[in-house]
């Protein structure tokens, strides 16, 4: 089974330290790729691009950009995707983008599909992308035909697989495997994975992004109350049983969503077998 991490970037001298030791804990487990992602309004280009340098230049790992629509304009994403070129980047991920609060949009593209085109337009086949796609429902999302829609015109213009958002009900993920391949969407989906540590941090990036806690779940992590230990222990118990459901069903691998921190994420994998 296949596994890959994702990161971001650092903002200061102190993350970029606990980011480096994080780099050296994920690359010794020889993952398929590591990616790094792009901030809201594309607020982290630079440091995003810095970091998928350094990780192609110092580690025995694949580094995988996140290209957003929300890229200044068409020439920096050239630009940008040449230099990634360069630097022997084969693969992208290829997304939308979270819009900045309360701005317009601005960004060169408004929807992943296009900018989809964009890059197969100007680089034809030199990079294998994976775009987003959602178990449960992207929150701008009305309905599943148009959610299904969506996902497919990112596969028309030119995606090689998708990366589902997180989520904590394996029903979810094969039913969207089901849903997909009726629509006619053959590609390869591999799960994200949301390994828990912080129930208030999970809380308001599962309402960001429309993931859902099961009740049962949240209930228990709300019952820790302050319990750090504890929340970790139930969060391990709780992750490791979805990726033994996911790996039964036959999902072709895991993708974490790391936050930066290795630990947690190496855990689920020591009780998967897979470090």
């Amino acid at each position: 089974m296949q596994i890959s991490f994702e990161v971001f970037p650092a903002k200061d001298e102190a993350q970029q330290l606990v980011l480096e030791s994080t780099l050296e804990k994920l690359a010794r487990l020889a993952p398929e790729y590591i990616s790094v992602t792009f901030g809201a309004g594309g607020s982290t280009l630079d440091r995003t691009r810095q970091t998928v340098l350094q990780i192609q230049r110092d580690w025995p790992v694949q580094a995988v950009p996140h290209i957003s629509c929300m890229a200044p304009n068409q020439t920096a994403i050239v630009e940008l995707l040449q230099a990634y070129q360069q630097a022997g980047v084969n693969r992208l991920v290829v997304l939308r983008g979270d819009r900045p609060d309360e701005k317009p949009v601005s960004g060169a593209f408004a929807y992943a599909g296009d900018l989809v085109r964009f890059i197969r337009q100007e680089f034809a086949e030199r990079f294998f992308i994976e775009v987003a796609c959602y178990p449960e429902f992207h929150p701008e999302s009305s309905n599943l035909g148009d959610e299904l829609r969506y996902f497919k015109d990112k596969i028309s213009a030119g995606a090689n697989g998708a990366i589902t958002q997180y989520f904590f009900n394996a029903d979810a993920y094969f039913r969207l495997l089901d849903d997909s391949r009726a629509y006619g969407i053959e590609v390869p989906i591999t799960p994200g994975i949301m390994p828990i540590t912080n129930y208030q941090q999970l809380a308001r990036f599962s309402t960001m992004c429309g993931a859902e806690i099961p009740l049962w779940i949240r209930r228990r992590l709300q019952g820790y109350g302050d319990d750090g230990a504890s929340i970790r222990a139930f969060g391990e118990e709780v992750v490791t049983r979805l990726c033994e459901q996911l790996r039964a069903g036959g999902a072709r691998g895991l993708h974490f969503y790391t936050l930066n921190r290795a630990n947690a994420t190496l855990k689920i994998l020591r009780n998967l077998q897979l470090s």
